[in-house]
């Protein structure tokens, strides 16, 4: 396979992030109350856990401003 890095980022990109969509879909599932019972605080811890992964993985791929060494 002859592909760019840019054209690789963007399948593995896209593969990636389809699967992840797929199991959020799936994690969506269990809030059918009928089949699972939970708290409020579970959620919260959940979703906590989810938001802090998904900002600590978007700070990889910003790029810093580099800052000039001043006195």
């Amino acid at each position: 396979m002859n592909e760019t890095l840019e054209e690789r980022f963007k399948r593995l990109a896209s593969a990636r992030t389809n699967a992840i969509l797929k199991k959020i879909d799936i994690l969506g599932n269990c809030s059918n109350r009928q089949v699972y019972s939970y708290t409020k605080k579970d959620i919260e811890k959940i979703f906590s856990c989810l938001e802090a992964k998904l900002r600590q993985t978007k700070a990889r791929f910003c790029f810093p401003e580099e800052e000039k060494f001043r006195l």
